[in-house]
């Protein structure tokens, strides 16, 4: 752009003026232009790059751009099968905009040798897939300088198709290799004949492998991740089929061990009606993977699956099998008979709820052990099978982000998601709404709220002791008595924590769950004036098993529900059990989210009913986490005897009989109300590592635990 410049007189002050402000006007115009071109190209790269993958086609593999891999390249470093998330990952690499996965993919190249022949062939249609998933993915960046993990445009899916050295003077070259380190490979075929390797036989040094068929000799806990074989046969499967299941168990696979062989022959023998060995079709077409036969009964392969309850998948030549997700999508139960198998994404689906898994050894009791299987418990195996299949594994692309968040869930494991994320059905229904992370923070403390009516000696021996506890940060009192007020304040206690005195307007049991102002802390620590026999070390490790569960109430006290039969209704029992469902209110830590909850979304009458009444407010407190979270309390240390012992029995509300009458009819009211019983039972308690065992107290954190 030209830039006009006009010639002023410093004899006409104005138009002096004037002729400035135009030439400033005019290179602002430019500066302004330069930075919107320049604008613009930055974006438009790092469009091109996002959609990079996208544009191209397989058909396009081809005409990528070639790099010669000379034999006199070095390879990669061997693999080095003892690396660990800690040793032989870079976690400083990542958290570059936050909390967040990055994933770099490298630039598509043909890779060929000298006599310009590609080293891997064509790129296979699943590779591909894998990466179009991770580059549409909200995981991908384009900038390697940012990235966490970097993923190689290099298709190492099929070792059949691989030439060993070739690929691993590939890796050699990759321009941020480093040894490997925070790569991840994918592979679903790990070997070929004979051996049939469990692993990748290519050196990757230190990178990451996702592969299937992993053995539990070879797997690296915590680093690797188990991958299930695609099926390319699902994608032409009718999966919706309800078919009457016409067999208990289907043997369908065709690569077994030749002991195998002999043991399903001999199972046929034994259950005839029970068993369907289903053969390739020699006399139709051997090499049809599509269809089964049955003597000269041809069946098409998977659909016949949808005729078996369950499905015998075998320890075969390769221990991985896309039989597994066949026997998924057609939802007849995986029968798991392969010692040393790692599942897919092991680390985090329990498979038990999905699969049966029978010792190799006792592949013979295979039958006798599905019959004695329920069919409401067959029900549930098939739904949760049907469910990680749809959740997981139904295509490529859910198996390439489940990988992602595996290991977005190992670098920021303070956001990991926990096993109802990954494994519940209903999980939907069953999320907190507090939305805290795993672990909550241990910054700021706990805020203990102490209601109290007129003990004031209880309440100066209570707060003399619980401002000992190291994570306290407040003192609230709720002084629950109209007709008397607060002792001045120079007769409390000199405490270096900070205390406050609130004198309520009413006196309400339902004021201990008022989100006053004053609580800053997401902890609250609800406790009663006359529980003055925990000890510190038992109240900061109840903070501590807190801040592993925010949304549960975790305390002392405990109680359960249990259906009586004579009565047909609830009953309220005490603590001398070992299945808890409710952890009072007394002494427990809970979210400051729930006492806003209480004061405002209480169903029904109930908040109205307990202030009425004076009781059960605890009780109402554990049925709306309960209701709303889906999760058990939990009860910490031992001790179960919380009667004050300045108290006499006349004094001790909970030593009345009437009391327990009062209860059990909250109970059956609040489940009224509810409509269901919203209360998870457990056999769970917290207790500090060590603390009964006979070491040095200075290797003990919590040496002061009361018994029973």
């Amino acid at each position: 752009m030209a830039v006009l410049f006009l010639p002023c007189r410093r004899s006409r002050k104005d138009f002096s003026d004037w002729c400035y402000i135009v030439v400033l006007l005019s290179m602002a115009m430019v500066l302004l232009i330069i930075l919107t071109i320049t604008y613009r190209s930055i974006t438009f790269g790092n469009s091109q790059q996002n959609t990079f993958y996208a544009a191209i086609t397989l058909n396009d593999i081809e005409s990528l751009p070639t790099e010669v891999l000379r034999p006199d390249l070095p390879l990669a470093d061997a693999t080095n099968l003892s690396c660990t998330h800690f040793n032989c990952f870079n976690v400083y690499h990542c958290g570059s905009r936050g909390n967040k996965l990055l994933v770099y993919v490298y630039p598509l190249k043909t890779y060929v040798d000298e006599t310009g022949k590609p080293i891997t062939g064509q790129m296979s249609k699943e590779f591909y897939l894998i990466l179009e998933a991770v580059v549409n993915s909200e995981f991908y960046t384009p900038n390697p300088h940012e990235a966490c993990v970097f993923v190689p445009s290099i298709d190492t899916l099929n070792r059949n198709r691989l030439r060993e050295e070739d690929i691993s003077r590939a890796l050699k070259k990759l321009e941020f290799w480093n040894k490997g380190k925070n790569h991840l490979l994918f592979n679903m075929i790990p070997g070929f004949a004979p051996n049939y390797n469990s692993f990748l036989n290519v050196p990757i040094g230190e990178a990451m492998l996702a592969g299937a068929g992993l053995s539990s000799m070879v797997y690296r806990t915590g680093f690797d991740i188990s991958l299930p074989v695609y099926s390319t046969l699902l994608m032409e499967t009718n999966l919706n089929s309800f078919e009457k299941r016409k067999w208990l168990l289907i043997s369908s696979q065709i690569n077994t061990k030749s002991t195998f062989e002999h043991d399903l022959f001999e199972l046929q023998t034994l259950f005839p009606n029970e068993i369907a060995v289903l053969c390739p079709c020699l006399h139709h077409n051997p090499i049809n993977y599509s269809i089964r036969c049955i003597g000269e009964d041809v069946y098409k392969y998977p659909d016949v699956l949808h005729q078996g309850s369950f499905c015998l998948i075998l320890g075969g030549a390769r221990l991985g099998q896309s039989l597994l997700l066949e026997s998924l999508a057609t939802g007849c139960i995986p029968v798991i008979i392969a010692d040393s198998l790692i599942m897919p994404f092991h680390d985090v689906i329990e498979w038990t709820k999905a699969a049966v898994f029978i010792p190799e050894v006792d592949i013979l009791s295979v039958v006798t052990v599905l019959k004695k299987i329920s069919p409401k418990r067959v029900t549930e195996f098939r739904e949760q099978g049907t469910w990680l299949y749809e959740r997981y594994f139904k295509t490529i692309e859910k198996i390439t982000l489940t990988t992602l968040e595996i290991l977005a869930d190992r670098v920021f494991p303070h956001l990991a998601r926990d096993y109802i994320y990954w494994n519940e059905l209903n999980r939907v229904g069953h999320m907190s709404p507090i939305f805290v992370p795993v672990t909550a923070p241990k910054t700021r403390g706990f805020t203990a709220v102490i209601l109290t009516y007129d003990r004031i000696e209880l309440l100066f021996l209570l707060i003399n002791k619980i401002v000992k506890v190291p994570s306290l940060s407040k003192v609230l009192v709720i002084w629950n008595n109209q007709h008397k007020d607060p002792p001045h304040p120079s007769s409390w206690p000199k405490v270096m924590k900070p205390l406050k005195v609130i004198q309520t307007k009413e006196n309400k049991l339902s004021n201990r769950f008022y989100p006053y102002s004053e609580i800053e802390t997401e902890a609250i620590l609800s406790i009663d004036d006359d529980i003055i026999m925990l000890t510190v070390d038992e109240v900061e490790f109840a903070y501590e098993v807190w801040r592993e569960f925010p949304d549960r109430i975790v305390g002392f006290p405990s109680r359960t529900h249990a259906w009586d039969n004579v009565s047909n209704c609830w009953k309220y029992e005490s603590e001398w059990t070992n299945r808890i469902s409710m952890v009072l209110t007394g002494a427990a830590f809970h979210h400051k989210y729930w006492s806003y909850m209480y004061t405002t979304a209480l169903p029904g009458d109930i908040k109205n009913w307990v202030d009425e009444h004076m009781n059960c407010e605890d009780i109402a407190m554990n049925f709306l986490v309960a209701n709303l979270s889906g999760k058990a309390p939990i009860k910490v240390t031992p001790k179960k005897k919380f009667r004050c012992p300045e108290c006499t029995n006349t004094e001790m509300l909970s030593a009345d009989l009437t009391h327990m009458i009062e209860r059990t009819q909250c109970i059956n009211r609040f489940s009224a109300i509810y409509g269901s019983m919203p209360l998870q039972s457990v056999e769970f308690r917290a207790d500090p590592v060590l603390f009964k065992d006979v070491f040095p107290e200075k290797l003990k954190r919590f040496n002061d635990i009361g018994s029973l």
